[in-house]
């Protein structure tokens, strides 16, 4: 099951993609991590989902990523009295804490904490951003504002708050029961929804106890004003274009993802970028001309790859790390081969983006599935080796039997030495695929 390219694809699992047949015909495509949305998943099926990919894993002998997505806080509207309702540019319209169903005039918004964090001048997007408010005067329990672009409104319609900062955490009860259900299931990643700032990530990582590990999406202009405190407490981001896209201006973010694949980068984390990722598959047997962009071969790629390199940290690790790429591109070697406990060794090699494969040999089976959301890691799980000379046997082995060497070729090792312990990366060694690799 070798993959013939670097980046990685996370599949989101509905109803139509739940069993068995086709979540293998998934990864048989292309899939390294499944994506299960909370928002419409109760832990029932969440379980029964989680046990399907395993069983598919144990099938194939490669790990597979699980990642359980979070709903995070719904801000909506109350309800109308006399069914939906039209808002014309100009109007005033009021959010006030009344539990009754609104007109034209007002609503009843149930969220106290929005009418308490409302200043004057903050907008405030109604239905996915279709209908556009700006906060006039907030007295007590009400806020009145203008409507800016109008449309038609309907009962608990969504609201967007791009300018407020609020006062909530990213998570509800129903979050932190979702959390609690995936976490004892034995998930690989959570997506965290709703960040605003680093504590977000902390709260849930509280949570977790290292049981998995945390991927920020980030879908709010808050977030982005705080990306980098937000980055060193996350084990991944997430770019959610679709929702950045709704509270911010559209034309800003081509380059805020761009931004936050390279400060991913940098920091040796893996970065999703996800919404609408050849949306026109759905309907057109053709993708648009912008979704070409997002998928398509560039011959300036590895140009662009390079220029963008980051210097290696002050560390043995990533030292090592930025060496073993330089040695496999210059004496034009097959793969590496990092054996690592943790991975931390394998993400440092991934941050080099070397020209040549990535292999990761783990002992841990947690490891290796966390490993399969990492840009151009091929993750195989084996007992760990008992010394250097298993150590750099069974390397040439995997190397040879996985298609990433051929017999008499070179792959270049990188591991930490005692064996076994976690981001001791500290060792280079250069071997031949020999004929017994071949034999195996």
């Amino acid at each position: 099951m070798r993959r013939l390219r670097r980046i990685k694809i996370l599949a989101t699992l509905g109803p139509a993609s739940s069993d068995s047949a086709m979540i293998r015909k998934l990864f048989e495509a292309g899939a390294d991590v499944f994506r299960i949305n909370m928002s419409h998943t109760p832990h029932d099926k969440m379980r029964e989902l989680v046990k399907t990919i395993r069983n598919v894993e144990s099938s194939y002998g490669r790990p597979i990523g699980i990642l359980v997505d979070l709903q995070g806080p719904k801000l909506r509207l109350g309800s109308f009295a006399n069914g939906p309702i039209q808002l014309n540019n100009g109007s005033s319209f009021v959010l006030d804490s009344i539990k009754e169903p609104g007109d034209e005039t007002r609503v009843y918004l149930p969220h106290p904490e929005i009418l308490a964090a409302l200043k004057v001048g903050d907008a405030l997007l109604l239905d996915d951003g279709k209908v556009r408010l700006i906060c006039e005067e907030t007295v007590g329990d009400r806020a009145v504002t203008r409507v800016v672009i109008g449309g038609k409104m309907s009962d608990r319609k969504g609201v967007s708050l791009p300018d407020t900062d609020l006062p909530m955490s990213a998570m509800t009860n129903k979050d932190r029961a979702d959390l609690e259900a995936a976490c004892e299931t034995g998930i690989d990643w959570v997506a965290l929804s709703f960040v605003q700032r680093a504590e977000d990530v902390v709260e849930a990582k509280r949570m977790i106890r290292g049981r998995a590990a945390v991927m920020a999406k980030i879908e709010k202009p808050q977030a982005i004003d705080r990306l980098q405190d937000i980055l060193d407490v996350s084990d991944a981001l997430m770019v959610a274009r679709g929702d950045l896209g709704v509270e911010m201006p559209l034309e800003r973010v081509p380059s805020l993802q761009k931004q936050m694949t390279r400060m991913a980068r940098r920091a040796g984390k893996p970065v999703v970028v996800a919404t609408q990722m050849l949306e026109s598959m759905i309907s057109s047997p053709v993708p648009t001309r912008a979704e070409v962009s997002d998928v398509e071969r560039d011959v300036t790629y590895r140009t662009g790859v390079t220029a963008q390199r980051p210097d290696p940290e002050a560390t043995a690790g990533d030292a090592i790390a930025g060496a073993a790429r330089q040695i496999a591109e210059t004496l034009d070697l097959s793969a590496i081969i990092c054996w690592t406990s943790s991975g931390s060794t394998a993400l440092r090699v991934a941050r080099e983006r070397p020209k040549v494969p990535v292999v990761a040999i783990t002992p841990s089976i947690s490891t290796g599935r966390k490993l399969s959301a990492v840009w151009g890691v091929h993750c195989v799980v084996a007992e760990d080796a008992k010394d250097q000379d298993d150590m750099v046997e069974r390397a040439g082995r995997i190397a040879f039997r996985d298609g990433f060497a051929k017999s008499g070729q070179r792959v270049i090792i990188v591991a930490g030495v005692p064996l076994g312990t976690p981001g001791a990366t500290n060792m280079v060694r250069i071997a031949y695929v020999g004929p017994s690799d071949a034999e195996m």
